[in-house]
């Protein structure tokens, strides 16, 4: 698939590959001081470079994209359908890939501007896709393999693709890791997506059914629990909503009923004013009464004492005969006790109007309490009115919700008889392909065995949630063998891919793979890709440290600086780029 690598800048090192090995070799010269790295040679540039052209999109200011590298451009010498092409693509411009060469049988044709050929960023994926592995140019259904997701498993992007060695990044979507895998090793992929539909589908009836328990969606009540309690609310609700129908029903409204409460409360008013001064009335009227009894006309011989007195103690005044005293002072008890029978009989009188004035007056309330406990305030009935409104939606609500509730339980109910059947016919996919797995299996073993004497092991299941995936392989608790486990499989799914069309023909390794690893063991791991790869006819690629070089391990016939293509030094413009950025 890729023929050579190469920039629009001259301190650029372009690189050729050839069918089978290929290395990439970081070294040091002979003047550079102990602080020299062989790190930031290139060596990961290079990888960038090729995703780069193949579709990547980093962000602004990551990766290739920063401002040091403005102007510059990268390209591939690509073999896609028998043809060989050439695509650019620049860092000012990476919306659009330049392209020169035969395209008249893709399925895509290229645009053309000034007579430049160019393809948009998605349909350059897209055709990608189609010419490596097959895929449809238009794919309507979700959870689908696609160009990028793919490639990365032959190519993979940065040290945090060698976790596993069915993720490409830490914390990769399940569903990636179930549909990418599958397509890869030539199972059912369309059953792996089907699988994270059925996810998907359950994740909104439980995302549904929290957001009704939390009240949202619609549902004004906070009315949480299960099916039956929700049941035994609305029962509740029901003969709430019940109660207050026949209180409105009841309930009579008088126009004036404002009106009359405030004359109720002024009647009341009025006859506890009238009340006390009737008891004041009647607490004179027996004073007066009282008076009257006690008033008698003096006796004649105190009258007398009296008069005599008088004389003794008035000297000089006109004494008056004793019988005009007596006539004078009968006089006044006369007028006295006129008095008090005259206002006796007013007292009488005021008193008994002042009854029948509190008798018309109880009575006038009596009428207007009788009309007040009888009917209502027009406030009154708008406000029972409300509270039946209410708990009228408060029923609506819990209705709804019911019958949400239940719908999200059959439609749990229906998944889960979905999932069983896609289980089933998962398996039976599995079972019609199973020399497809056996191939897989076989090759992973074989390339596990030329590692560590022992074949280790690739598990493949159908489960509830989908295909499982796992490989293992004796002693596997270093650092080092999980690394190996990663190059085993990719280097079988390279293998199984040589022998496809279309297919990518070629599978890179970024040095990280090897770190940690016994240095027997990456002999083994290179002679062993160089041998397939030579065999097979694909490109395997591989950048490398120097000073990892594992010389004395390697088998006599093997020569190590034969398969070198590139060789990228820490002495000023070495690197690949020829520049510090």
């Amino acid at each position: 698939m890729i023929n050579s690598v190469f920039a629009n800048k001259d301190s650029f090192k372009p690189v050729e590959f050839t069918c089978g090995f290929n290395l990439i070799l970081a070294d040091r010269t002979d003047t550079s001081s102990s602080r020299d790295s062989r790190n930031g040679l290139g060596k990961s540039t290079l990888i960038e470079i090729i995703h780069f052209c193949l579709g990547s999109s980093p962000r602004k200011g990551t990766g290739l994209r920063v401002s040091s590298l403005r102007g510059w451009s990268f390209g591939l010498n690509l073999t896609l359908a028998g043809r060989n092409v050439i695509v650019e693509r620049s860092i000012d411009e990476p919306a659009k890939i330049y392209l020169q060469g035969d395209t008249s049988n893709w399925a895509i044709q290229p645009r053309t501007e000034e007579g430049e050929k160019f393809y948009r960023l998605e349909e350059w994926k897209k055709l990608l896709g189609y010419l490596t592995f097959g895929l449809p140019i238009d794919e309507e259904r979700q959870f689908t393999p696609n160009f990028r997701g793919l490639i990365s498993y032959f190519i993979r992007p940065g040290k945090d693709a060698f976790s596993t060695p069915f993720e490409f990044f830490r914390k990769q979507p399940e569903w990636q890791k179930q549909v990418l895998n599958t397509f890869l090793i030539g199972f059912a992929w369309e059953d792996a997506s089907d699988f994270q539909k059925i996810k998907e589908e359950g994740k909104l009836l439980d995302n549904l059914k929290k957001l009704k328990k939390s009240g949202q969606g619609g549902i004004s009540i906070g009315i949480l629990g299960s099916l039956g309690e929700l049941e035994a609310a609305r029962v509740r609700i029901e003969q709430q909503l019940q109660r207050r129908q026949e209180d409105l029903s009841n309930f009579r409204v008088h126009p004036q009923y404002n009106e009359l409460q405030k004359e109720a409360n002024s009647l009341t008013s009025g006859i506890h004013e009238i009340t006390n001064e009737n008891i004041f009335n009647r607490q004179l009227l027996t004073f007066y009464q009282s008076s009257v009894e006690q008033e008698n006309e003096p006796n004649q011989s105190d009258l007398f004492k009296i008069y005599e007195s008088a004389g003794i103690e008035l000297p000089g005044l006109v004494v008056r005969r004793l019988e005009e005293v007596e006539a004078f002072h009968h006089q006044i008890i006369e007028n006295r006790r006129e008095f008090l029978l005259t206002e006796i009989q007013r007292l009488r009188r005021t008193i008994a109007d002042l009854d029948q004035l509190i008798q018309r007056k109880t009575e006038q309330r009596a009428e207007r309490l009788e009309i007040l406990q009888t009917h209502g305030a027009l406030e009154e009935y708008t406000r029972l009115q409300e509270l039946y409104l209410e708990t009228r939606s408060n029923l609506n609500d819990i209705n709804k919700r019911i019958d949400e509730l239940r719908k999200v339980e059959e439609g749990k109910s229906s998944l889960r008889i979905e999932r069983e059947l896609l289980q089933q016919k998962a398996r039976r996919d599995y079972d019609e392909r199973y020399t497809q797995a056996e191939r897989a299996i076989a090759l992973f073993n074989s390339n596990s065995q030329a590692l560590y004497d022992a074949p280790g092991t690739l598990a493949i299941n159908v489960g509830s949630s989908g295909f499982q995936f796992n490989v293992e392989i004796e002693r596997d608790r270093s650092e080092g063998i999980g690394k190996m486990k990663i190059f085993c499989y990719d280097l079988m799914l390279a293998q199984l891919w040589a022998q496809r069309e279309p297919s990518p023909h070629i599978l890179i390794h970024d040095s990280t793979i090897f770190d940690g690893v016994d240095e027997r063991q990456v002999a083994l791991a290179l002679e062993l890709a160089a041998r397939e790869s030579e065999r097979l006819g694909f490109k395997y690629i591989c950048t490398f440290n120097s000073d990892m070089v594992p010389s004395t391990e390697f088998s006599s016939e093997f020569d190590f600086d034969s398969f070198i293509r590139l060789r990228l030094t820490d002495d000023e413009g070495g690197n690949l780029l020829g520049i510090d950025f």
